[in-house]
This record gives structure tokens, sequence and C-alpha cells, in this order.
């Protein structure tokens, strides 16, 4: 075996074994082979044919990784970005020795699946590590490192639809019934405002604004970096008008001190548990009972599919249900659901 060449063993599906050879560490390809040290005259031809070609700047998947992360491609919010990092520093180190060029072979494909198989006992985690693994490779084929990539719709284990994951108005009084202030407001501005846990810590009376019709929020949401414009609602101003004047922050902790996306999130589930309702029951699901709301409120189905991230299906799926289990509803918000459908029909 010539020295300095680079060989890389790869599983098939049949649970054979094939090897490629690559010039040197980072070098072009030049052999594939069944056999570990191939004795065929052709392929010290295609060694010393490889070994005349101009070094290219050979792009390893490390080094990729680490661009995408320093590029302005990388998740904006620092929680996304936090997980995205995590999952990629993962794929860079499992691929760490590989050339980026390899993505450009359809046994990539199987190679990734391999990969996030370790986190199969966790459907989420699996998916989630091939989510992050095919953005890093779009964005190489998008930047001219990659001409393609054989990753596209990866298969994914973990489907939930939680359009029926609600909290209804007998919830929402469960909690108010035992838990303190600070949660009965938390809980409350998540069912009026829609928005999520790492917004609603963030609410300040800054945001409040007054319209020809009466008083809205403008906030620019973390996770797109969209603005959205919610109204405010009687009971949401409620909340506003009770916050005391020398306290910015529209929700805190029982110590008036800033919360947190994650004890914010606990804290609810906390009062929930000792509630005895259902364990389903999250934070985040306080947006069905918001688009629910903001249909009321006047809003189209399409403008509260577009402020929650949601798909039309979805949203009008979650205020259906919403309408029909939550006794504080009445049909006159299944009547305006259905013309808003038909009229995107």
């Amino acid at each position: 075996m010539p020295k300095g060449i680079h060989r890389v063993r790869r599983k098939l599906v049949s649970g054979k074994s094939r090897f490629h050879f690559y010039a040197w560490r980072g070098g072009p390809k030049f052999w594939v082979d069944d056999v570990h040290s191939p004795r065929d005259p052709d392929f010290q031809l295609a060694f010393a044919e490889a070994i005349k070609r101009p070094e290219p700047k050979i792009l390893m998947t490390p080094r990729l990784v680490d661009e995408f992360l320093s590029s302005a491609a990388r998740a904006k919010a620092k929680r996304s970005f936090a997980d995205q990092r995590k999952w990629l520093l993962r794929f860079a180190e499992h691929f760490h020795d590989a050339p980026v060029a390899i993505f450009e072979e359809r046994g990539a494909r199987g190679e990734v699946n391999k990969w996030r198989a370790r986190w199969k006992h966790s459907p989420k985690q699996h998916d989630m590590a091939g989510t992050h693994a095919v953005r890093v490779l779009n964005w190489a084929v998008e930047e001219g490192h990659l001409s393609e990539h054989h990753c596209h719709r990866l298969p994914k284990l973990y489907d939930v639809d939680r359009s029926e994951v609600v909290w209804t108005t007998k919830d929402r009084e469960s909690i108010d019934a035992i838990a303190p202030s600070w949660v009965q407001r938390l809980l409350c501005v998540a069912c009026e405002t829609g928005l999520r846990p790492g917004d609603l810590v963030k609410l300040t009376r800054a945001a409040v604004e007054t319209t020809p019709s009466g008083l809205r929020l403008r906030v620019r949401t973390s996770k797109r970096g969209r603005v959205a414009h919610i109204p405010i609602t009687e009971t949401l101003a409620r909340v506003i008008d009770a916050t005391p004047r020398d306290q910015m922050l529209i929700l805190t902790n029982a110590r008036g001190n800033q919360l947190t996306p994650h004890r914010a999130s606990e804290g609810l589930r906390q009062w929930r548990d000792k509630a005895g309702l259902s364990e389903d029951l999250r934070l985040q699901d306080c947006r069905g009972t918001a688009a629910t709301r903001l249909l009321d409120a006047g809003l189209s189905l399409s403008e509260i599919a577009s402020h929650m991230g949601w798909s039309l299906r979805h949203a009008a799926n979650v205020i259906e249900h919403y309408a029909r289990v939550s006794p504080g509803e009445t049909d006159a918000v299944l009547l305006k659901l259905q013309q808003h459908k038909g009229a995107g029909s």
C-alpha cells in the first residue's frame, strides 16, 4: 500500500464492508473496493494519477460545521443556537475524519442514518440529529461546498399531533384556585397572547401600543424575528393594569425578579401537577387557547397561523378542538372558523 493513502471503511446495508481510498487525508478519492488492500494494478495507476493533480482546497466535516456556526445562516435565538451547536458538534465529532465530499455519495445517507440511530431510544432526539445534519448539508450546497447531497427527507420516528392538547377554561380555573399570583398571571398572559416562553418572560410595558380600535402588543418574536401584533383583550388588560407601575416586566417570579423560560415552564408544571391536571399540558399548549381568542378578536386564520408559526390546517384544528371542548366558547367561534376556512379554500 503506497504511503500516505487514506482509507475509510464503510458498512453497506448488506452488512459487508466497502473501502474508499483517498490520495491523502482530505485528498481526492481515487478508488473504491471491497478488499482492504487492493492488488489490482489499476489501483496503483489511479493513485499515481491522483497525486499528480494540483492539491485542491479540501474541506473536512468539522471545518464545515465551524464555518456554518460562524455564518449568518446559524440559528438566531440563543436557545435555538445552543441546540444547533450541540447537535452539529456531535455530527462533526462522528465524521471528524471525513471530507465533506463524501456527502455527495449515495452511501452517505446510510452513514448519517447510522449516526442518528444512536438516539433511537428517544424519537425526538433521533429526528433532531437528522434535522441539524441536513440543515448544515443544505447550507454546504448553497455555499458551493457540495454540488449535492443525498440526505433529504430522512425518515422520522417522532410523530405527535398536539392540536388536541389545550388549556380549557376549567383547567385555568383549577390553577387559579390554588396557584400563587405570579403563576396565575403567567398562565393568563400565555393563553391571551400565544407567545412562546422565551418571549413571555421578556414582555414589557413598552410593547403596549394604542390603535384606533383599542390596545395591542407589538412583539418581535425571538424564534423567527418577526413582529407580531396581538390585540389586548379585556382579560389581558387587567393583568397589565395590575402590574406595579415601577415594574417594566409584565411577568416576574414570586420575588419580582425576571423569569427564565425554563423556570416559567417548570413553575406552571409544578402547579399543574398539584391541581391534578393532565401531564400532557405544558406552557406551550396555551397557544391553542390564544389562537381561539385571536380569531374571536378579529384576526384571520392566516394571520393567526403566521403569528403562531403553524400551518393553516393545524391552526384550524387547534381552534376547532378548543371551541368544542371548552364550555366558555360559543358557536360563534366555530362559525367564524368555518367562514375563514371557506374563504381560504
